[in-house]
């Protein structure tokens, strides 16, 4: 083989790269030379990276590398195929965007732990990037753990902030007991195959021995990654708490890896259960419900863009579970429409989510607070964010012409064409649940970014905000420009994403033609357009009216009101407070609210709002308490007392001697 035309060569070389970037900075201790090289290898790795997934979905097919390491677990392989590439592509992309990004968020010249995060970015992106190449399950397993080890070094980067800590501990709790889940999978894949090499797509039975436990040890693993419900506890307190760059890419990558898992796992089976695509599309379907809840009531600007990830992994399930419903049901439609609408929602929300965590970087860097309700008239402090935000919260609703309506528009054709033909259309109540979260996307991005941008500050912080340097609006362009290229030429975004779903659906090309045929992609492009042609000349003809005669500053009217404050605007929380009160029992606030005393002169009162975590507060951390206490009555037999011990060792051996005979 040549490694000039092999693009398994060319994603093991980025890999590397990626690998090693943060070391020479540490080996010669001078963290801003260190900072800059690693971010050129970064950005070097990507394009690199970016050339091999192009010339795999171009029809180059890439080798199979094996390396003979001295383990007893068979040789270490190494391969990408089609469904690599839809990882991949966004993986590289983003972690070139996030490297740069992080040398005027995290300058080495101001933050002493520049050096620590610069090291474990790169070995994030590499352990990714092995993670969809491994195809031995000793390997995945290595590489799986490496992710998740860097991921933990990410987050608690800050190791001084007690809310730090408390989410980096229960991070860990969560990724480990779902590595427990993958150890069983992969023992029970060597017991059905004889080995831990994964198994060539479509030849295990479902018939076999442990299929069912290897199905369901693969959701409750990779599920609990992804941050499907009701896996989804550590997603929130670590997306928020971690710096900005790296919450882009634990959300936008690193949650895609727990899909990666699933599809690679049921792609080794030739038929897979029926009740299966109907948990998968119950559980999404319940996860992006559950999540745009959870984030319409957030005042938290990085928890609310936490929570929104929760649902968009939903839709991309409901994607997964239309297909293998269809599957099941014979029925075209929903295999390709579910598939395509999967597919291009994770290169999608790649995009516009990690835009977003980028632009929530902007805001506390120049105002110095994660709180919607402290924030306010940002629009004119940050020309340059402001309509960069804007963009990325257009896309994450679903709303024309920005490219997160392309993958939901196929998963609505989808189901309503399954609700027109089928006997029994119950996947056809897919589409009123994605109009739901749908509306309720817009509802939170409405209030985020209105509360946000528009108005009078809201404190001094907002007050005193400024619009960030070039280098961390560049990458952030660069995500924008994406999801308006996607937005406005769907139909390249689906040819793009053809040859793996005909590669993963097993669908024949001319059925596929066929049902492509029937979503109005090019209708959408020409809307899309005329939409953003539009907008631009509206905007023209604004700048040149504000050219010729300036506008005139004043205050906003009070309705009235003599005295207008920023105190008499909407918050976030009032602005969400109807819809969280219709979803109580999904969101669970809490609320402590004042008394009132009867007297002439009222004492000052405070109002006290919270959105919880029904599963981390309510179900797991009662558990755990009472499991402490318990544990605590035994921690009392230690007590360092050694003939003690010994009387312990004698009454243990007497009892095992009765229970012998």
């Amino acid at each position: 083989m040549t490694i000039s035309l092999d693009p398994t060569a060319y994603l093991l070389i980025a890999a590397a790269l990626l690998a090693l970037s943060g070391v020479p900075g540490l080996l010669l201790n001078r963290p801003l030379f260190g900072q800059r090289s690693a971010a050129l290898c970064a950005v070097g790795a990507s394009i690199l990276g970016e050339c091999a997934v192009i010339a795999l979905l171009g029809g180059t097919p890439g080798a199979t590398w094996q390396i003979d390491w001295p383990l007893p677990f068979g040789p270490a392989l190494f391969s990408a195929d089609l469904l690599s590439t839809i990882f991949l592509l966004p993986l590289f992309l983003v972690t070139g965007c996030a490297s740069l990004y992080s040398l005027a968020y995290w300058p080495a010249r101001e933050k002493s732990s520049a050096g620590k995060l610069t090291l474990f970015l790169g070995l994030f992106a590499a352990a990714m990037v092995i993670v969809v190449m491994a195809r031995n399950g000793v390997l995945f397993l290595m590489a799986w753990e490496g992710m998740a080890l860097s991921a933990y070094f990410l987050l608690t980067t800050d190791q001084q902030d007690s809310d730090v800590q408390r989410v980096g501990t229960v991070y860990l709790l969560a990724t480990h007991t779902g590595t427990m889940a993958l150890f069983a999978l992969f023992s029970l894949l060597r017991g059905t195959t004889g080995t831990f090499a994964f198994p060539l797509p479509h030849t295990l039975s479902q018939g076999v021995p442990y299929a069912t436990a290897i199905i369901v040890t693969a959701l409750i693993g990779f599920g609990g990654k992804a941050g499907l419900m009701p896996l989804h506890f550590w997603l929130p307190g670590a997306h928020a708490n971690a710096p900005s760059h790296v919450s882009a890419m634990m959300s936008g990558l690193m949650l895609k890896m727990g899909v990666y898992g699933i599809l690679r796992t049921l792609s080794f089976f030739d038929a897979l259960p029926v009740w299966l695509g109907w948990l998968i599309l119950l559980l999404g379907a319940w996860s992006a419900l559950n999540g745009i809840a959870l984030a319409t009531g957030q005042r938290d600007l990085k928890r609310l863009l936490a929570c929104s990830s929760i649902e968009n992994i939903g839709i991309i399930f409901i994607g997964i579970g239309l297909a293998l419903v269809g599957m099941q049901t014979q029925s075209p439609y929903l295999v390709v429409c579910g598939f395509f609408g999967a597919f291009i929602h994770i290169i999608n929300h790649s995009l516009f989510k990690s835009l977003l965590f980028l632009g929530s970087g902007v805001l506390i860097h120049g105002t110095g607070t994660r709180e919607i309700d402290l924030m306010g008239g940002l629009a004119r402090r940050m020309p340059v964010t402001s309509p960069l935000f804007l963009i990325g919260s257009l896309a994450i609703c679903g709303l024309p012409p920005l490219n997160g309506f392309v993958g939901e528009l196929f998963l609505y054709v989808g189901a309503i064409t399954d609700g027109v033909t089928a006997p029994l259309p119950l996947a056809a109540l897919v589409a009123p649940v994605l109009a739901l979260v749908g509306g309720l996307a817009v509802i939170t991005f409405v209030k985020l970014y209105g509360i946000v941008f528009l108005g009078s500050p809201r404190s001094a912080a907002a007050a005193h905000g400024h619009e960030a340097t070039a280098m961390m609006t560049g990458p952030m362009v660069l995500l924008a420009a994406g999801c308006l290229i996607a937005g406005m030429a769907p139909v390249l975004l689906m040819r793009l994403v053809a040859p793996v779903v005909e590669y993963y659906g097993n669908v024949a090309g001319d059925v596929m033609v066929q049902v492509t045929g029937q979503v109005p992609l090019v209708p959408l492009t020409i809307a899309n357009c005329m939409l953003i042609a539009l907008g631009l000349a509206i905007g023209a003809v604004y700048l040149r009216r504000l050219h010729r005669q300036p506008a005139l500053y004043g205050s906003t009217w009070g309705c009235g009101y003599l005295a207008p404050t920023p105190r008499i605007q909407y918050t976030g929380t009032s602005f969400s407070e109807l819809v969280v009160n219709l979803l109580g029992t999904l969101v669970a606030p809490r609320r402590q609210r004042p008394g009132l005393d009867c007297v002439v002169l009222p004492r000052p009162a405070q109002f006290h709002y919270e959105v919880t975590e029904t599963v981390l507060n309510q179900v797991l951390t009662p558990v755990f308490h009472w499991t402490g206490l318990a544990f605590s009555y035994v921690r009392r037999l230690q007590h360092g007392q050694i003939h003690v011990y010994m009387l312990y060792i004698f009454v243990t051996l007497f009892v095992l001697m009765i229970w012998t005979h």
